[in-house]
């Protein structure tokens, strides 16, 4: 990985940008250019800035960078990936480890924004996935972002863990047998949160805790909203959607990816965006489909290669309410990561930036180094699993993704899975949580400070 050479260059972004500029049109754009952005609010929550910072673990987006976030108008996001790493018996039992973590790090998060938006992404993935949802609304989560897999029973989760917090005499959920379909739709029913377009207030914050699944693709959308709707009788309250350019884990195949070229060494000039931005309208009109049928605004979030305020502005001319960046709030002072990993990206170049197989079982996106060279020439035999995801064979994986992304976030490069977004490379120096959110939402003065790694 050297220095940024400039081999690839980047297209001209503005004379693609308005010919895009479909379902609000160039007039509002440019009037959105000229002033604040609207603030993002879904349900009773309202972020004075559109921003949702992405979640990313282990260990990059934790207190400090969720909580800075918040502080700044946003929704900052907690990573549960192993979230528990640094706890001296995290060995032992990490799963007791991450639960405890999640309140630690929201409790830290909340002393530095008493006022702020702040929750959890949570890997569907995960082999103790409903235990991590409901241990989040118990610490009192606002929001929580759930990708990696469908999230299926998210809903459930949810409303057996606010029951826990109801009144006994609303809490109806408890004549049910525990963890069956009845119990959840009791418990939302308790809590006037199910199919009726309202928001319940039965969380420890005050407010009920605002769930959404991440999606790639209208397929994936649907099938997502029609469980939820035939299980749950239930909606999201917000849909992410995450495009073919963003870091970490993604939701679509290689093929997918080659399709929309978006797996090249130079994807700033081979990506099809305009292909992608017709799957985020089709998106877009199946949400509002199950908007109109609950009665309650849904609003959809972009994520994908979100870098600077040109971006959001494409997002939102495609009817996108607000965007989600994780990869440009890494290199800030205030995130969790080490300076080791942020000096990686502010070292990359656009052709070190490649796609990888994750033991997942799902193509992610990450920064060329001496770990993924030896990856590449055979397996890498894990120390000692500990069961982490709900479907991984340690005798057949080809390295250990906790072992992998711990020493990412320790500073061990070479021994680590840098993920990243397609822009990583585009990093040039260390800014502020304020800085970036003042660049991402158009805001004049976006340049407060410089600092060094």
């Amino acid at each position: 990985m050297g220095r940024k050479s400039g081999i690839c260059k980047r297209k001209d972004r503005q004379a693609e940008f308005w010919p895009c500029a479909g379902l609000r049109g160039r007039e509002e754009i440019m009037e959105q250019k000229e002033s604040r952005l609207k603030a993002l609010k879904i349900g009773q929550l309202v972020a004075k800035r559109p921003v949702i910072q992405g979640g990313m673990g282990i260990g990059i987006s934790l207190s400090s960078l969720a909580g800075a976030v918040a502080k700044a108008g946003g929704i900052g996001i907690i990573s549960t990936a192993q979230i528990g790493f640094r706890d001296p018996d995290f060995e032992k039992n990490p799963l007791e480890a991450n639960k405890q973590a999640i309140h630690q790090e929201l409790k830290k998060a909340r002393e530095i924004a008493p006022q702020g938006i702040i929750g959890f992404n949570i890997m569907a993935a995960s082999r103790d996935y409903g235990q991590y949802v409901k241990e989040a609304v118990r610490a009192g989560a606002d929001v929580i972002i759930s990708g990696a897999g469908l999230p299926v029973d998210m809903p459930k989760f949810v409303a057996e863990a606010e029951a826990e917090n109801l009144p006994e005499s609303v809490a109806v959920a408890e004549t049910a047998d525990p963890g069956t379909k009845e119990a959840a739709n009791a418990a939302f029913a308790a809590g006037g949160a199910a199919g009726t377009g309202t928001d319940s207030t039965v969380g420890t914050n005050g407010r009920r805790t605002m769930i959404a699944p991440i999606v790639s693709s209208v397929k994936s959308t649907l099938v997502i909203c029609r469980m939820w709707d035939r299980k749950y009788q239930t909606a999201p309250d917000f849909v992410v959607i995450e495009g073919p350019c963003a870091g970490g884990h993604l939701g679509f195949s290689r093929e997918q990816l080659t399709a929309y070229g978006a797996d090249t060494e130079c994807v700033s000039r081979t990506y099809h965006q305009a292909e992608y931005d017709e799957e985020i309208h089709g998106i877009i009109r199946t949400v509002k489909e199950y908007a109109e049928k609950y009665g309650k605004e849904i609003p959809v979030i972009s994520a994908g290669g979100i870098f600077d305020h040109e971006d959001v502005l494409h997002q939102l001319s495609l009817g996108a309410d607000g965007v989600q960046a994780a990869t440009r709030f890494v290199t800030t002072v205030e995130c969790d990561a080490p300076s080791a990993y942020k000096q990686a990206y502010l070292d990359a170049g656009q052709e070190d930036i490649v796609i990888v197989k994750s033991p997942v079982g799902m193509p992610g996106r990450a920064i060329k180094n001496k770990f993924l060279e030896r990856a590449a020439r055979g397996p890498i035999p894990p120390e000692r699993c500990v069961r982490c995801l709900d479907r991984c064979d340690p005798a057949s994986t080809p390295y250990c993704i906790t072992r992998a992304l711990i020493q990412a976030a320790r500073g061990n490069l070479d021994e680590a899975l840098l993920f990243c977004g397609s822009n990583a490379y585009r990093c040039e120096r260390v800014e502020t949580v304020e800085e970036v959110m003042r660049a991402l939402c158009g805001e004049e003065n976006a340049r407060e400070s410089v600092f060094g790694v």
